[in-house]
């Protein structure tokens, strides 16, 4: 499959293609002419690129985790990879939910009269 077909199939830029390829994350053979072409599993592999991605997980971890999720396994360390990201994103959460709860009592807070306040407009 040509590089604009998997792009338009996976709903991403050409140019993300050619980066996830740079990291080492999608492979790609060449023509005689030079262009590249993937095989139809292309564009799975993009969607899931892209869900790790949003995950918060980097390219170098992705990376490393290529082997066991092409062969459908894991390992201990793989595992632990996951879980270690996990704990990550569990406390970034952790870190919005605080700011969600004072932004709300900032809000309950704006919302009560207050003389001493000026009303700016924005």
């Amino acid at each position: 499959m040509r590089i604009g077909e998997v792009a338009e199939r996976a709903g991403v830029s050409v140019r993300s293609l050619r980066y996830y390829e740079q990291q080492g994350l999608l492979e790609s053979t060449r023509t005689s002419g030079g262009q590249r072409r993937y095989g139809e599993d292309a564009v799975s592999w993009v969607g899931l690129i892209q869900q790790l991605y949003a995950a918060g997980l980097s390219s170098a971890t992705i990376r490393e985790l290529m082997p066991c999720l092409h062969a459908g396994v894991g390992t201990p360390e793989s595992r632990d990879r996951l879980r270690g990201e996990k704990a990550r994103l569990d406390e970034y959460i952790s870190g919005l939910e605080r700011t969600r709860e004072r932004l709300e009592a900032m809000i309950e807070l704006a919302e009560t009269p207050n003389p001493h306040c000026p009303v700016v407009l924005g």
